[in-house]
């Protein structure tokens, strides 16, 4: 992620849109943040990870003991200060980019982003990570709301069955024990939550390129993404 943007960061509207975005969105373990993650690093942009943003409301609403069916309540903790250096992440001066990462705290984001007033209220934060040189923004309504000029919007999917092997891969390396069927149901019960809410429900754009990556290598992922980013004439930045 770029280092602490705020909504005033990155000079005027014009200018900033005419920084190149290349928007990736996808469900749950479809593989999109890898896929962004490369594709960021090859091209020298900034990196967001629009997921973080969500789980630090969840992670502040369980530590808060806020009701996650307080919209309000949430949308409040949505406006909290937080700094985002690199991938790591740090409210009220503690480090809690792992603490972001918990199963409980993951699981509590998705009930957090059906919320229109808790959407609004991170939408300009989000787009105040477009600065130069370029950015690559990971999420689920980053070319249909929040960019919507992106001058590439990819919509990566795969099988329910391989993301919930993904995960479950995932969360065995962590050393928590958790099955297969569990999994696929959590996947299939967050993809419906993902694309039923009334709030930019989750769906490709329509000039988006949809990249199935159910048994593909991350590498070969992020290497389809880079000749489209070379088709759109978006080139790595100057060192």
């Amino acid at each position: 992620m770029a280092p602490n943007p705020t909504a005033g960061d990155g000079g005027s509207a014009h200018a900033a849109a005419t920084v190149p975005v290349v928007a990736v969105d996808g469900p749950a373990a479809s593989g999109k943040g890898t896929i962004a993650e490369g594709v960021a690093a090859v091209l020298r942009f900034h990196r967001l990870d629009s997921g973080a943003l969500y789980r630090l409301v969840a992670w502040r609403a369980l530590e808060s003991a806020t009701p996650l069916d307080d919209a309000p309540a949430l949308a409040a903790l949505a406006r909290l200060d937080a700094r985002f250096d690199a991938d790591r992440v740090t409210a009220g001066g503690h480090d809690v980019t792992a603490a972001l990462r918990g199963e409980d705290v993951s699981a509590a984001a998705s009930r957090v982003a059906v919320h229109p007033a808790v959407r609004a209220a991170l939408t300009e934060r989000q787009r105040a990570f477009r600065r130069p040189p370029g950015l690559v923004a990971d999420g689920r309504d980053m070319g249909t709301v929040i960019f919507p000029d992106a001058r590439l919007k990819v919509f990566v999917t795969a099988s329910p069955a391989e993301r919930a092997a993904r995960r479950h891969k995932q969360l065995i390396a962590k050393g928590i024990s958790v099955t297969l069927e569990s999994l696929l149901r959590e996947i299939e019960a967050r993809d419906a939550r993902d694309a039923g809410r009334s709030a930019a429900p989750l769906a490709a754009a329509p000039d988006a390129v949809t990249l199935d990556t159910t048994g593909v290598a991350p590498a070969a992922s992020i290497a389809a993404v880079l000749e489209l980013c070379r088709a759109r004439g978006i080139e790595p930045a100057r060192e």
